[in-house]
């Protein structure tokens, strides 16, 4: 019996609805049918002592990257739809791409740049899943991991971008990053961000980093608010690692793909490299980045009040 897997944002009624729809059509077909909430791909906080703020009363505690993938959500699963916005789809990468099942993402969100299609177009787009007639397009995640000394306090799967920046009450801090074998250098910012060519239209884009096309195989370092005229955005191969270390006393915090994280003492260390687990994407026709950019974000949109002739006083 053929599976499939269901991540659905539970806070939308049109998510919920469409779910028990998909539920209904896949039974009747004969498959087998797993349906959670995005929820369950939402990060937890470090709680190793002497590592990270322990979680608060209700919040949920860290799991590691492996320990994230659902129950039944593994290599027989055929693909998984996911009902939401970008939000919820990075909470899917996170649940099923360390075990490589492909997404096909479902636009009820708001901006939905890393989603596939719309509700209005799922019903022809179930006539192509169930036919197989799709490409997967590979994005680059990333694996976060917190270090205090060789011992492992905090880990994440991350497809966008991590972010690592002051307190809210704290001054500007200091950054010693390392690029694979290069001399480390210092930044001073309100903080700085690692991110994937998936996420240099995120967070990163919103810093005045460049924008990467999805099958360039790299990363790029942007700094929040650098106090330098030096401190500019850099673009490296994503073989190197990047290690980041903390030169001031004061806490810092670090966040994932927009998502919950944790607190970096000045004795921590962040360690970012590229995961061997790629996100697969489920694409209906052919990737145009280019045209995603341009109804999305408007990029290389002609001006409105663009002349079509001159005329000489």
């Amino acid at each position: 019996m053929p599976k499939v897997g269901i991540i659905y944002n539970d806070s939308k009624p049109i998510a919920c609805r469409t779910t028990q729809e998909l539920r209904q059509l896949f039974e009747a077909a004969g498959w087998e049918v797993l349906a959670i909430d995005g929820q369950a791909g939402i990060l937890g906080h470090g709680k190793l002592s002497g590592c990270a703020i322990p979680p608060a009363p209700g919040e949920r505690p860290y799991l590691p990257i492996l320990d994230l993938v659902p129950p039944g959500f593994d290599e027989s699963m055929k693909f998984v739809i996911v009902l939401g916005g970008d939000g919820t789809v990075l909470s899917a990468c996170r649940l099923v791409a360390p075990v490589g099942i492909p997404i096909l993402a479902v636009n009820t969100g708001h901006m939905g740049f890393i989603t596939e299609t719309y509700l209005s177009g799922l019903t022809g787009a179930m006539d192509t899943l169930l036919a197989e007639e799709f490409d997967i397009e590979e994005r680059t995640t990333l694996t976060v991991s917190l270090l205090q000394g060789d011992h492992l306090c905090w880990e994440a799967l991350c497809l966008n971008e991590m972010v690592l920046h002051r307190e809210p009450l704290t001054s500007m801090c200091h950054f010693e990053v390392k690029i694979g074998r290069h001399a480390p250098v210092d930044m001073a910012a309100d903080g700085i961000i690692v991110a994937t060519p998936t996420g240099s239209t995120a967070y990163a884009l919103s810093t005045g980093g460049p924008v990467i096309t999805p099958d360039v195989p790299a990363l790029q370092l942007v700094p929040i608010c650098p106090h330098s005229l030096a401190s500019r955005a850099l673009v490296f191969s994503d073989k190197e690692q990047v290690v980041v270390t903390p030169a001031t006393p004061n806490p810092m915090v670090m966040v994932v793909d927009g998502n919950a994280g944790c607190a970096v003492l000045p004795d921590n260390r962040v360690q970012i490299e590229r995961s061997p687990y790629s996100a697969r994407f489920i694409r209906l026709q052919p990737p145009e980045f280019f045209r995603l950019l341009r109804e999305k974000l408007g990029w290389g949109l002609p001006h409105i009040a663009k002349p079509t002739s001159v005329e000489l006083p």
